[in-house]
């Protein structure tokens, strides 16, 4: 049956802009972690995508290894996107990421620029797109100096892979450091992405990003033009 998106999915929905940024991102993000991999049916990962995003869901956010298997749920989205959502790209926010384990090897995980830019390629084959609107750094790699990683996200967005650049994960103190490193490459951080548990997914207009300690160390770096101190909405 052909889909046809609810024409009122955007009277409900609340969208916060991103610190300083023009992007607007709804409060409630569709994760596509654990029920979008080959072990469930296809039409049940479409009906949950068509709901959300006739509920005015607009960011669709995914990794490179979510599955199972690994990559699978890339490979799903990027049909159902194809069959369901391809006369709306321009209204969907998608994303994705690399850091954790992907491939076997010593090039299959980490923060390298080997690494990161070469699953971004593998990730835009597995969804059949040009490019993702945000990409991260889906952790902090202590074994990559951090300017490295920061100088593969600043030329996925100058190759026109990802319109912005994001971060997962990371402390308080390497946001700050990252987010330095990428202001000084002329590609600003858009948004870091913290791990937050259920009971927050269900709460996400509370938005509690970072703590006012973190947040006291970071606002330096906002106020000269760094990271955007928007608290990112939950993932459920």
């Amino acid at each position: 049956m052909t889909y046809v998106a609810e024409v009122s999915r955007y009277e409900a929905m609340p969208y916060r802009r991103s610190g300083r940024f023009g992007l607007k991102l709804p409060v409630v993000s569709l994760g596509l972690w654990h029920n979008f991999g080959d072990d469930k049916p296809l039409e049940v990962q479409r009906a949950v995508l068509r709901r959300a995003f006739d509920l005015g869901v607009t960011h669709f956010d995914l990794a490179n290894n979510y599955g199972p298997p690994y990559g699978s749920a890339e490979v799903n989205f990027g049909r159902i996107l194809r069959e369901d959502f391809a006369a709306h790209r321009d209204e969907l926010i998608v994303s994705t990421k690399a850091g954790w384990d992907m491939l076997p090897g010593p090039y299959g995980f980490g923060g390298s620029r080997k690494y990161l830019l070469a699953s971004l390629d593998q990730s835009l084959r597995r969804m059949g797109l040009e490019y993702v609107d945000i990409f991260y750094s889906h952790r902090y790699d202590p074994e990559t100096p951090i300017d490295e990683t920061m100088g593969a996200l600043d030329a996925a967005v100058r190759q026109g892979k990802a319109l912005y650049a994001g971060i997962s994960s990371y402390s308080a103190e390497r946001t700050a450091e990252a987010a330095t490193i990428l202001r000084d490459l002329g590609t600003p951080l858009l948004i870091h992405q913290r791990v937050r548990q259920l009971e927050d997914s269900l709460e996400p207009v509370r938005n509690l990003g970072f703590s006012d300690e973190q947040l006291a160390r970071i606002e330096p770096l906002a106020v000269d033009g760094g990271v955007d101190l928007w608290r990112e909405p939950s993932t459920a």
